[in-house]
């Protein structure tokens, strides 16, 4: 290997003084190895006279040879990382809607901290249905609203959200804050189901044991159809308080999101995660371990 790379030198530069000096050694030994790769393959390589070195045929003939061989030598190292190193495994974290911006960039840096191992993709779900594809596998891990009661999963708590009531801002204006007498005159939207998560079950009975009982349900999905009977003066309804929060962007004109001081309420959301998987010698081991890192912390808005 190392007459080959005194040959490639020499045949580049053409002059063996030049040649010495990029290859850090003294000419007279560095023409001598060249005659030694010469009598080993029976053939001359360069012409020499005392001005001048040029390539026999033989020569221009090994070159393009020995610089191949010389690229593949020197590509060793790396390939042989690229061998040895675990293949990138594509792995799913289930998102609904609405999850603040804080939440987002810790996922950011979840992707990031796993990018060598792992490339995480999001994938957009109802929490009920992103918990049932983390059980079957089809998730590595979700973001959900809490509660998730299935015994299999692991959950992170990551953050919890004040919840306020969105009203008619003319019906409200100049308030700071709503009391639940200031609401009973005016029903709840109620969401369908599944569209909401389970602990808006828990809200629309608090609601109703404290004498909030008229009810306008709607079977729509679509948070903007709330937002509609909103702004209209007909309803209230409650979402995040936060002016961070997603969920903001689906208010329209004359809405406005106002604490309910006689009312606390929270939504929590959950990192899920199988047990089994994120035991010691399972596939989410490491992925696990890194979001309880990042996780540590619970936020708060």
């Amino acid at each position: 290997m190392l007459h080959l790379r005194y040959f490639v030198a020499v045949a580049e530069e053409l002059n063996f003084s030049q040649a010495a000096r990029k290859l850090h050694m003294a000419a007279s030994p560095l023409s001598q190895r060249v005659k030694d790769l010469e009598r080993e393959l029976g053939q001359p390589l360069f012409e020499r006279s005392t001005h001048h070195v040029a390539l026999t045929p033989a020569g221009a003939a090994l070159l393009p040879l020995a610089r191949d061989v010389l690229e593949r030598v020197n590509s060793i190292p790396w390939r042989l990382r690229e061998a040895v190193r675990p293949q990138r495994a594509t792995l799913l974290i289930g998102m609904p809607s609405g999850i603040h911006p804080a939440l987002r960039a810790r996922v950011r840096e979840l992707e990031a901290a796993c990018r060598t191992t792992y490339e995480l993709k999001r994938w957009p779900g109802r929490s009920n249905g992103l918990a049932e594809a983390v059980h079957d596998g089809r998730l590595a891990l979700a973001l959900v609203r809490l509660p998730v009661s299935d015994p299999a999963l692991g959950i992170i708590e990551v953050m919890r959200e004040r919840l306020g009531a969105a009203v008619p801002a003319d019906r409200f204006a100049g308030r700071e804050s709503v009391t639940l007498d200031d609401l009973r005159e005016l029903p709840y939207v109620a969401t369908a189901p599944e569209a909401m998560p389970a602990y808006f079950d828990e809200i629309d009975a608090r609601l109703n044991s404290a004498g909030v009982r008229k009810r306008i349900r709607i079977n729509s999905s679509d948070y903007s159809g709330t937002s509609e009977l909103v702004s209209g003066g007909i309803a209230f309804s409650l979402t995040m308080l936060s002016a961070e929060s997603p969920m903001h962007l689906y208010r329209l004109d004359n809405v406005t999101v106002l604490p309910v001081v006689d009312f606390p309420a929270e939504l929590t959301t959950g990192l899920l995660f199988r047990k089994d998987r994120a035991e010691p010698g399972g596939d989410l081991e490491e992925l696990v371990t890194e979001a309880r890192g990042i996780f540590a912390e619970r936020l708060s808005a």
